[in-house]
């Protein structure tokens, strides 16, 4: 059951991360998830690390952890995968 948690925040955290950052991204929807599942991973380390992993009803700082750090990586992430599809396009011509 934990796998499939972390395939569905994933997912959700991967679709908001491109609906906040500007412009079209070209990562597929399967790159996407696992960019967005590196994210909550990230996020929860973070947390973990200044100390707010564990608070009483909901964990809004870890989630706003999670979806900054799923931002930069979907952000960082699709430009590599533009940069290497790129290269394979031209290679091809």
């Amino acid at each position: 059951m934990g796998w499939l948690w972390a395939i569905i925040v994933g997912f959700v955290l991967g679709l908001i991360a491109k609906a906040i950052i500007p412009g079209k991204q070209h990562s597929p929807l399967w790159l996407t998830t696992i960019f967005g599942m590196l994210g909550a991973i990230a996020g929860n380390a973070i947390a973990r690390a200044v100390g707010v992993d564990a608070t009483r009803g909901i964990d809004w700082w870890r989630h706003v952890f999670q979806l900054v750090a799923a931002i930069i990586i979907v952000g960082v992430g699709d430009a590599l995968y533009m940069a290497v599809r790129g290269n394979k396009r031209r290679e091809r011509a």
